[in-house]
């Protein structure tokens, strides 16, 4: 198993950052300030710290879609990845990019989806019905 990572982000709301993450996304909340939260993002932390930097929407081709080049994410069990989906459904979500299977037949192979947050990040959650393939070439 890999050690887990560490992600911070900009958010201009932090009460939002956590209706958002914690109560949509079902991420636990750790420690915190008046200008950060910590998150338990699929085992992985991240921190959301207050700040008034917005990044330019610059995207990029991806079989199809027009990936926004700043992003971040989690794999997810395939189970996990649609009821995820379903629960952003279920919740009003506006998806960037919706639920759909990317480089069909190929060794990437991949479900994938996009959300904003509700400061702006771009989201990504991918799956992999075999996840040996998760670097596969």
């Amino acid at each position: 198993m890999q050690p887990p990572f560490h992600l911070a982000f900009p958010v201009d709301d932090l009460e939002r950052a956590r209706g958002f993450f914690s109560g949509v996304l079902g991420c636990g909340v750790g420690r915190e300030s008046d200008r950060w939260i910590d998150f338990d993002f699929f085992g992985h932390q991240i921190t959301a710290h207050l700040s008034d930097e917005r990044g330019a929407d610059t995207r990029n081709p991806v079989d199809g879609d027009a990936v926004p080049v700043r992003h971040f994410g989690a794999v997810l069990p395939w189970a996990a990845w649609e009821a995820l989906a379903e629960r952003l459904r279920a919740a009003g979500q506006d998806f960037l990019i919706e639920p759909r299977i990317r480089f069909r037949g190929q060794p990437g192979e991949q479900g994938t989806f996009f959300v904003r947050d509700p400061a702006g990040n771009a989201l990504e959650f991918k799956s992999f019905r075999n996840p040996d393939r998760l670097f596969a070439r």
